[in-house]
């Protein structure tokens, strides 16, 4: 019989949920994910089915949800009043008692001091804002609309409205960007007094706009030697500066990891709502219609809009749990993996766990798997040799 993943059993009834606003000013050159032009569309009717289906997953009161976050597209260029009205139907549906954190995506210039306002009294504690980088013709590549300039205004009036906790993101690897200016990126970012950086290298995803200007020779891609490092140039300056690194791409002050994420990476179980959304929990994973127009269609006619379902076997969830925990600087942790996987991943992944370990790319402790400094360099490559592994049938007594 296939065995079935059950994460809330072995990691307690703590839950995130994830809100998605698919709506952007228009859409970014290098991003994958599911969001569209705003343009002149009318935003009521996606605000109202999203309104729905928070009321019809959460109504109940049936989950204990620790995190929200809202993620697009673009939250905050949601009329103020629709965005006071979505950010309601969450408190509505969520205890504040049990609330730790709550997240709202923005991008520089989409914030002022109405919506700053509508987004604390909407019970909003951090705001992750998508700065990228601080040089012109870097933003440019990147086909982003907003200016260097417009960050640090951005920043004071959400610091200034009352938002606990600010996250900057940013971009290195990007098609003439050179280490100076990378780090230069930096200097200014910390300059703004940020709780939490989230620096990422760019990801040429396929059938992205940016992707095809590399696939007809219009940009040239950042040197892997360069990018490299980049990297390790993050790692110590942000360091050198009180920023602890605590997940590949993620550094924060002390107290100031992003939870939401971290239940991600330790594969915790959440509800998504919204176009696209994803939600996983008791074995069951789903994911939302994404399009906008048929996920309303499918809110009115069927109550929900849920276009993929899938049940989470034991071997997938061994997968992902390397996949995600991995990220994380601690690294997967071995008594949760024996837990809800039912085997000691030292036999899970024997001769190639020795070898990574041989050649310094991964560390065993009598708590976790963790990737070493070189072993983050290529952590995809060392995931995707423990990922491959031939499974055991050799299970726990």
């Amino acid at each position: 019989m296939t065995q079935i993943a059950r994460s809330t059993e072995a990691r307690g009834p703590d839950f995130g949920l994830y809100v998605h606003i698919p709506f952007c000013h228009t859409k970014c050159g290098y991003c994958d994910f599911y969001s569209v032009a705003l343009k002149d569309r009318d935003t009521g009717p996606l605000v109202r089915s999203v309104q729905r289906e928070l009321e019809t997953r959460l109504g109940r009161g049936s989950f204990k949800i620790r995190t929200v976050f809202f993620g697009g597209g673009t939250p905050t260029i949601l009329p103020a009043e629709q965005l006071e009205s979505v950010l309601a139907s969450v408190t509505d549906s969520v205890s504040p008692d049990d609330l730790v954190e709550f997240t709202v995506e923005a991008n520089p210039a989409t914030v002022d001091d109405e919506k700053t306002h509508t987004l604390v009294r909407g019970g909003v504690t951090r705001v992750s804002m998508g700065a990228q980088s601080f040089w012109p013709e870097e933003l440019a590549t990147l086909e982003r609309l907003h200016s260097p300039e417009d960050i640090a205004p951005s920043v004071s009036t959400l610091r200034t409205g009352g938002v606990d906790q600010i996250n900057l993101d940013l971009i290195f690897g990007i098609p003439g960007q050179t280490l100076a200016t990378w780090t230069a990126s930096l200097e200014r970012a910390i300059a703004l007094e940020p709780n939490h950086l989230a620096c990422y290298g760019l990801t040429f995803e396929p059938q992205t706009p940016l992707t095809a200007q590399r696939n007809a020779g219009r940009i040239v891609p950042c040197d892997e030697n360069l990018e490299a490092d980049m990297y390790l140039a993050t790692v110590e300056h942000l360091a050198s500066h009180g920023y602890e690194q605590y997940e590949t791409s993620s550094f924060a002050r002390p107290g100031c990891r992003c939870q939401h994420n971290v239940l991600y990476w330790r594969n915790g179980p959440y509800i998504g709502v919204g176009p696209s959304a994803a939600g996983c929990f008791d074995g069951r994973r789903y994911k939302n219609v994404a399009d906008v127009a048929g996920y309303v269609r499918s809110m009115q006619d069927a109550g929900h809009a849920e276009a993929q379902v899938e049940t989470v076997t034991i071997p997938m969830l061994i997968t992902e749990m390397v996949m995600m925990q991995l990220r994380l600087v601690e690294g997967l942790d071995r008594a949760d993996f024996v837990r809800r996987c039912q085997i000691d991943p030292l036999v899970q992944f024997g001769d190639v766990l020795e070898r990574l370990v041989a050649i310094d790319k991964v560390a065993v402790t009598d708590d976790f798997i963790k990737l070493t400094p070189s072993g983050r360099l290529v952590a995809d490559a060392v995931i995707g040799e423990l990922t491959s592994a031939s499974p055991t049938v050799e299970r726990l007594s």
